[in-house]
């Protein structure tokens, strides 16, 4: 094991491993864990307690998670003066497999995302959000249970590449110059200049993990979402990598929406069915035929608004979890904010990251804890004492603060 200078290496505990593609977990894994900001202690400290509970319940002491703390954000800045030191991602790359809060990033200016760097230092390239409902939790929708998606983000690429120059800079004025010379294309003095690389390999490798996902689970189809009508070399180009992939690597077990078009109406699908969605489409798509959709697969920028808008109809982010995931490597993690007027208020909804312990707990092949949790918060939202992003949402319910609400979790599992 490498030598850690802030972290502290639990003195039990293994490795998780990783050769020709499959992962070997230990019964007492290490697994990183980063709290977050703002409010991330408070749900970590909460969250962390129905994770190990169901690991208990589940295997008797057969199996545990031997947690190791590591830094990155206002916590590591405020003690170490970096807000990401390299032995976090260190860390992260040694034991493969780890958690983390939210963490944050200032808007504008100051440092860069902490959650990108991490994404692109790693290759995690696959952001994955599954937004289900659970019964019982408010929605402006009328009918939310029909909405049951895995969101399949590419992580790496698009605008979240960080290639761009403010304007005015020299780096955006000779650009602007080389462009309109060289290429003859013309745009306004002093922009900033950003640049929207998308790669075949990319987009191949992101898409074959969302088929091979809906595969395994028997999902129906897998959808690209694009915006290539407008951005033709770019999202267009996502859109007919994603199809080759298909048709290379998945043969007679996909089949294209287009060709069951061509057979009729009574033409019935043996395999996946892969088709693609226009991005502003699919908004309205995912609000009026929400049960048509199983898993999307979507460059990073549409997947980042499509993510948190279908978050919306089910009840908000309080209770969507996201996994970054590449070839070997997985970080699991709130998909909300920081929120820092709550921080140290004991009062944030911790579901988010329970729920992204369960999408661990899967990637792990620990499936027992996973369903677990799952039936244990669909009982404690039931039961209606909740935090008080749910609480407003659901009348005749009691608001309970985050420690509280894992009290109420774990009294479920028991059950």
């Amino acid at each position: 094991m490498a030598t850690y200078r802030l972290a502290q290496v639990p003195a039990q505990g293994e490795r998780i491993t990783y050769s020709n593609g499959t992962l070997t977990v230990p019964a007492q894994p290490i697994i990183p864990f980063i709290e977050g900001d703002g409010t991330g202690p408070d749900i970590w400290r909460a969250a962390v307690r129905v994770l190990d509970a169901a690991v208990e319940k589940a295997y008797g002491g057969e199996r545990k998670i031997h947690w190791m703390k590591i830094f990155a954000g206002e916590e590591a800045f405020e003690k170490h003066g970096e807000w990401l030191p390299e032995e976090t991602v260190e860390a992260m790359r040694e034991f493969r497999v780890s958690i983390k809060g939210p963490l944050t990033t200032p808007v504008g200016a100051g440092i860069r995302s902490l959650n990108v760097t991490l994404r692109q230092v790693l290759d995690l390239y696959a952001c994955i959000r599954p937004v289900r409902y659970f019964e019982g939790v408010g929605s402006p929708m009328k009918e939310p249970q029909k909405l049951n998606v895995v969101i399949f983000r590419e992580n790496t690429e698009d605008v979240y590449a960080g290639i761009e120059w403010k304007a005015g800079s020299p780096e955006a004025n000779e650009l602007r110059e080389h462009i309109q010379t060289k290429y003859g294309k013309q745009f306004r003095e002093n922009s900033a200049i950003g640049i929207k690389p998308m790669s075949a390999f990319g987009s191949k490798r992101l898409v074959a993990m969302a088929i091979k996902y809906a595969m395994e689970r028997n999902l129906p189809s897998v959808t690209l979402v694009h915006k290539g009508n407008i951005m033709k070399f770019t999202e267009g180009a996502f859109r007919d990598w994603g199809y080759e992939i298909a048709k290379e690597q998945f043969g007679d077990s996909v089949v294209l929406e287009s060709d069951l078009g061509k057979a009729g109406g009574t033409a019935r699908a043996d395999g996946v069915v892969v088709k693609d969605r226009i991005a502003d489409a699919m908004f309205q798509q995912l609000l009026l035929r929400p049960d048509e959709y199983s898993v999307i697969a979507t460059p990073n920028l549409n997947g980042d608004y499509i993510s948190d808008a279908a978050a919306a109809q089910v009840g908000g982010l309080g209770m969507a979890p996201g996994a970054n995931v590449g070839d070997g490597y997985a970080n699991f993690e709130a998909t909300h904010g920081t929120a820092p007027k709550y921080a140290n208020l004991n009062k944030i909804n911790p579901g988010s990251v329970i729920l992204s312990g369960v999408m661990m707990f899967e990637y792990m092949g620990w499936k027992e804890p996973a369903s677990m949790i799952v039936a244990a918060l669909e009982r404690a939202i039931t039961a209606k004492r909740v935090t008080y992003d749910l609480a407003r949402q659901m009348p005749g319910s009691t608001e309970v603060s985050t420690s509280e609400f894992a009290d109420a979790v774990i009294a479920q599992l028991e059950r």
